[in-house]
Parts: structure tokens; C-alpha cells; sequence
């Protein structure tokens, strides 16, 4: 995605909208979409540690399967950190929860889990993939009463994931990553080089395993960049988390079906109930949005009629319009969205997430990197986490000085690998970060 602006370097600065396509480094399939977001208030009712979030039972005729929850933030927390705790992307999460900063997230935020899911409309045999909730369904072929799902990332506007039936033609562990030329040709542009072959390790965006796919040159694939997964950011490629490729890698097989679908207004008939989950259409498939609502609104009637039940309709207008991925009834005098939250399974907190970053003490022995000031707390501190959840990390942190705060990135064991994380910032942020020597700077 073309970035819309540039911090100056080093500067007192308010952090631009268009940071936050720092998040995801560029190279092998990386890149991101924009992301916006608030915060909300919080809810306190003590309740189980675990819910459900890979694995659910399916019976026969069922097409929705898990539950809703919620969870609430602590100081240091994000909601990306919160989303890959509980099996959720970047959109899942940031969508279900609009009024909650995804990096700065106000400590006692209630944040609602959307680990409800309604299936894609495909068969439920091998992989089905929904590109419009970036979310993968695996139904095992000799468990019919299970389903597993992972949210994936997938391809950006101009490198878009392809549709249709495909299967899986071979599997490697510890891939090796052969970059294309139009990758080659869009590092170039950026003064960056990349290398023909990059081997297995932390800088192979495949991650540590891959499977490939019927159409040449996709990939089903780990990444090095785990939060960006949720997002649009790759050049065509899905990707899972670390751990997800993981478990998915053991269990599909070679020649297994793979259905890649666009759904984006998914319906279910559950305990005598109806739902309806909406997502915004992918950018691709925006000129049909109007038709895919007639289409969803048809199937309503439909649905409707065969259960002789009354749909509310000013409330399924309201679902269209909010595309929460939330699956919401439909039904007169249903409960709402407002109800759906308030009711959720309060979790408690576990204390730390999964692979949840945590940052080294910076000493005035240790190389660093001043890499911007502000004078708004908050926009340092959001910039200083995005730096903590790349891929690799780069250490990052907000430090007051004066009447300002400045984004300190460190400790780097050595100046080569000081310099190389000032060459990171500079591609994936547009900033001119400035090398600080060991002794040159303290951390209050």
C-alpha cells in the first residue's frame, strides 16, 4: 500500500494516520492496510480463564459454531496481543471493538472476543477459506463432528488471494523462500536488496512452514510477522500465526481440497434462532456490495419464511451498516449488539498473553536509536509499540524529556545490528531515526 506521508526526522510531531503502516515490515509477502480506531469503557465480572478458540464441535446441519466473550485491559496491554492469546486477527478484534485503541488501549477497556463464527457457505471437507474475515475453517475428514479455525492474513489490493477450488500439492518444513523478481523490483524501489534465496530462520517470512497450493506461486505459509495477521498484507499468499501453521501443517494432507471464497454477509439457524454476520466487502469486491446485500437480504426472506418466524429488518439494516463480524439474531425482539456485549463470558485476565512482548532494560552502556519525539504521550507510546510488535522485534520505548516524549528503540548488542534496525525504521515507518552511541542517553 502506498504510503500517504512521512514523519520529519526527529521531530516534535503528531503521529499520522498513515504510521501505522510502519506496523509490518516489507519484504517476502508483507505489506498492510490502514487501521483506525478509539477507546470504550469497562466491565468487571470474574469468570473462567478459557474458552474455546481452534477446535469446536459441529453437528449435523449446524453452520455456526463458539461463543462470545470478553476480557478486560490492563496497563501494556494491545489488542493484537489480545487477539492471538484468544485465536483472533488484527480485523476480528479491531472491528468488534471500534472504540478501543488497538496499541494504546485504555487500562479496563472492556474488549469483546468475537469467537463466534458462522461458516463459509462450501463444503465442509478439507480447508474452506473466507477472504472477506480473513478466516480459515478446517473440517478433519476423520473427525465429521469437528471443525478447526484459524484467522489468517491475506493477499493486499493489487496482489489479491485468488478464488475458487485448489488443493494442497506439497508441504516443507523450514522452507527456503525464493523471492520473486516483482518482489526484488519493489525493495529495489525503496533502496532496499534482497537476497535470490532467503534460507529458513527469523528473517523468512514463510515462518517455518509452508504448503503449497494448486495455483502457482501460492502458498499457505507461517510468517515472521505474527501481528499482521487479520490484515491485507501479503503479496497474494495466506498466512497463519506461528503456532496455527503449526497445527494445521499436521493435519492437512497432500491433495486435500482448498476453497477460497469471498462471503462477506454470512447467515445461521441456531436454537431456533437466526443470524446474520456482516464484514465489509473487500476493496476488490466493493462495486458489489449492493448485490451481495440483496443477496443476503433474499436469503433472510427465505430463511424467514421456511421458519415462520418475523425478521426485523430495521435491525438487519443496522447489522449491514455496522459489519462487526459479530454474529448478531435477527428476529423481532431479539437482543442487540449492546445486549450481546453485556452478556458476554467475562474472562480473567491471564496475567501475560501469548507471546506477548517484553522489552529489555536499556543501560547507557547499550547501543540505541533515538527515533522520534512528540509532544502527545500517547502517540509516542503507540509508536513505541508498533516498534515492539515487529517482526522481528525492535525494542522499543517512551522516555520524558522536557516538555516532550521520545521514542527510544534498544538495546542493540552490537552497532551493526544498531544500524540495521535504523534501515527497518526507515522502511517500514519513513523515519530518519538517529543512532545514539553507548553512554550517549538514559532512561528515566
Amino acid at each position: 500500500m502506498p504510503n500517504q506521508g512521512s514523519l520529519p526526522t526527529v521531530k516534535k510531531t503528531a503521529l499520522p494516520l498513515t504510521l501505522i503502516a510502519g506496523l509490518i515490515l516489507l519484504s517476502g509477502c508483507q505489506t498492510l492496510s490502514s487501521l483506525f480506531y478509539q477507546e470504550t469503557a469497562s466491565h468487571q465480572i470474574p469468570q473462567p480463564e478459557t474458552i474455546a478458540t481452534h477446535e469446536f464441535d459441529l453437528s449435523d446441519g449446524e453452520n455456526m459454531v463458539g461463543a462470545i466473550a470478553a476480557i478486560d485491559s490492563r496497563e501494556n496491554d494491545t489488542l493484537p496481543d489480545i487477539a492471538r492469546h484468544f485465536g483472533l486477527g488484527y480485523n476480528d478484534i479491531s472491528i468488534a471493538n471500534s472504540a478501543v485503541s488497538p496499541w494504546t488501549p485504555t487500562p479496563g477497556s472492556h474488549v469483546l472476543l468475537p469467537l463466534q463464527f458462522i461458516l463459509p457457505d462450501s463444503p465442509h471437507k478439507g480447508i474452506a477459506l473466507n477472504l472477506a474475515n480473513m478466516r480459515l475453517f478446517y473440517y478433519p475428514p476423520k473427525q465429521p463432528g469437528k471443525v478447526y479455525t484459524y484467522p489468517v492474513g491475506i493477499g493486499r489490493q493489487g496482489w489479491n488471494t485468488p478464488m475458487g477450488l485448489t488443493s494442497i500439492v506439497a508441504k516443507n518444513a523450514n522452507p527456503s523462500w525464493r523471492v520473486p523478481e516483482s518482489i526484488h523490483r519493489e525493495h529495489a524501489e525503496k533502496g532496499d536488496s534482497l537476497p535470490a534465496v532467503v534460507d529458513a530462520g527469523p528473517d523468512n517470512p514463510l515462518g517455518l512452514y509452508a504448503m503449497r497450493l494448486g495455483v502457482p506461486g501460492y502458498l499457505i505459509h507461517g510468517t515472521n510477522k505474527p501481528y499482521g495477521i487479520g490484515m491485507q498484507i501479503s503479496h497474494g499468499c495466506v498466512q497463519l500465526y506461528p503456532e496455527d501453521i503449526e497445527a494445521l501443517f499436521k493435519k492437512a494432507t497432500v491433495g486435500m481440497p482448498v476453497h477460497i471464497v469471498h462471503q462477506p454477509y454470512l447467515t445461521a439457524w441456531r436454537q431456533d434462532m437466526l443470524y446474520l454476520e456482516a464484514h465489509e466487502p473487500l476493496q476488490k469486491w466493493t462495486k458489489d456490495k449492493a448485490k451481495l446485500k440483496k443477496q443476503v437480504i433474499r436469503q433472510l426472506h427465505e430463511i424467514g419464511a421456511k421458519k415462520s418466524v418475523a425478521v426485523d429488518w430495521e435491525k438487519v439494516e443496522r447489522i449491514l451498516r455496522r459489519s462487526d463480524g459479530i454474529p448478531t439474531p435477527v428476529l423481532m425482539h431479539s437482543p442487540d449488539i449492546t445486549q450481546i456485549s453485556a452478556n458476554a463470558l467475562q474472562l480473567k485476565h491471564p496475567g501475560r498473553f501469548y507471546d506477548q512482548p517484553v522489552i529489555q532494560e536499556l543501560k547507557d552502556s547499550d547501543w540505541s536509536v533515538l527515533v522520534a519525539r512528540f509532544n502527545d504521550e500517547t502517540q509516542a507510546q503507540q509508536l513505541a509499540t508498533m516498534l515492539n510488535h515487529q517482526g522481528p522485534v525492535i525494542p522499543a520505548r517512551k522516555v520524558q524529556k522536557d516538555d516532550a516524549y521520545q521514542v527510544i528503540a534498544g538495546p542493540f548488542k552490537s552497532k551493526s545490528e544498531m544500524k540495521a534496525a535504523v534501515k527497518r525504521i526507515k522502511m517500514d515507518f519513513e523515519i530518519d531515526a538517529e543512532p545514539l552511541k553507548p553512554r550517549s542517553t538514559s532512561v528515566n
